[in-house]
């Protein structure tokens, strides 16, 4: 249920719909509107009569959600969400990009790259200090040292890194050097991950399961948000589906359908979308176009001596290329590729 105020409703007010709702044995999750307050109720496992809270002072009306997901839903929220990170803004409108290697592999490395990707206009960095990997033998990345490197690339670019955690330990150790924590595509019904990344600080990146519906996808976001954590930005990164064209079946219809149910910002994640170099650039743009709020783009400067998904990561010349075009279709489309405020 969704309770919402009057939008001259009081600080005391809002208090005793809260309180009234916690009488009940429901949990109360305040939502701050510019022009109105909304509470909406979870906990409860049949549905609420309104009348229990529209008699209430500053009440205004008390709205049943048929979502299951209902902090992500339009239903509770029917403006878009702006997550900031590091403080620069997804969502609301603009176009950011994240660029960066796969995985932290040398401070040498990363370091190149990031002033790559800085001097092309991305937003922010990525690279994965823990890796999980489908074999056991393959590069699982450099643990604590790689988030020391990344704590150096934000000190030397000024550019928020986000990464990876994999489970509560690594969890614990990316919140004291990261803008925001990246939880994948493997772990996107990890529910005790979840839950912790809920009751995190960071913003949450949280990427699309390998085989998700849409509707897991936003489930999995409601775990983090039912735990007190609003800050939850949307990932498509490709599918698994009969097609052998590419890596992944990259779902741009999640773009829309993901903006009609949810506040939530969404991005699309093109290089493990794909897995070919020759496809990012392509499926980057369209992605825009589609209406994403930005992508997520694996560079480097030797892909062919990358210790993971060498063959995705585009060149320094490529990225060049792209950030000319989003910035090109972006003004076309009536989108803004310059970062601007967070609301």
């Amino acid at each position: 249920m969704l309770i919402v105020m009057h939008a001259g409703a009081s600080a005391d007010q809002v208090r005793a719909v809260e309180e009234r709702i916690r009488a009940l044995g429901f949990q109360a999750h305040t939502i701050a509107g510019t022009e109105r307050v909304a509470i909406a109720v979870t906990g409860n496992r049949v549905p609420i009569d309104p009348a229990e809270f529209e008699s209430l002072p500053g009440v205004r009306e008390a709205v049943r959600v048929t979502k299951p997901y209902r902090l992500v839903s339009r239903e509770s929220r029917p403006a878009d969400s702006v997550v900031e990170v590091g403080g620069r803004p997804i969502g609301g409108g603009g176009v950011c990009v994240i660029a960066g290697p796969c995985a932290i592999e040398s401070e040498m490395q990363a370091l190149t790259i990031a002033r790559i990707v800085a001097q092309g206009g991305a937003d922010f960095f990525r690279g994965g200090a823990f890796k999980p990997r489908t074999s056991p033998y393959s590069f699982q990345g450099l643990g604590i040292e790689g988030l020391r490197i990344l704590g150096r690339v934000r000190r030397e670019t000024g550019l928020p890194v986000i990464t990876e955690a994999v489970d509560e330990e690594s969890m614990a150790l990316v919140e004291e050097f990261a803008d925001a924590v990246q939880i994948g595509a493997r772990n996107m019904q990890n529910f005790a991950l979840l839950k912790r990344a809920g009751k995190s600080r960071l913003p949450v990146f949280l990427k699309r399961g390998l085989s998700a519906t849409l509707e897991e996808l936003l489930m999995a976001a409601e775990y983090v948000f039912s735990e007190g954590n609003r800050r939850v930005f949307l990932c498509e990164r490709g599918v698994r589906t009969f097609a052998d064209h590419s890596r992944n079946t990259l779902d741009l219809a999640i773009i829309p359908s993901v903006k009609a149910l949810s506040h939530l910002p969404i991005l699309v994640d093109p290089s493990h979308g794909t897995g070919r170099r020759d496809k990012v650039l392509p499926l980057a743009l369209a992605a825009v176009a589609a209406g994403a709020d930005g992508v997520m783009i694996e560079v480097h400067h030797e892909p062919h001596k990358a210790l993971s998904d060498g063959p995705q990561a585009i060149l320094p010349e490529q990225f060049s290329t792209l950030m000319r075009d989003i910035r090109e279709l972006a003004r076309l489309v009536g989108r803004e590729r310059k970062s601007v405020p967070a609301s």
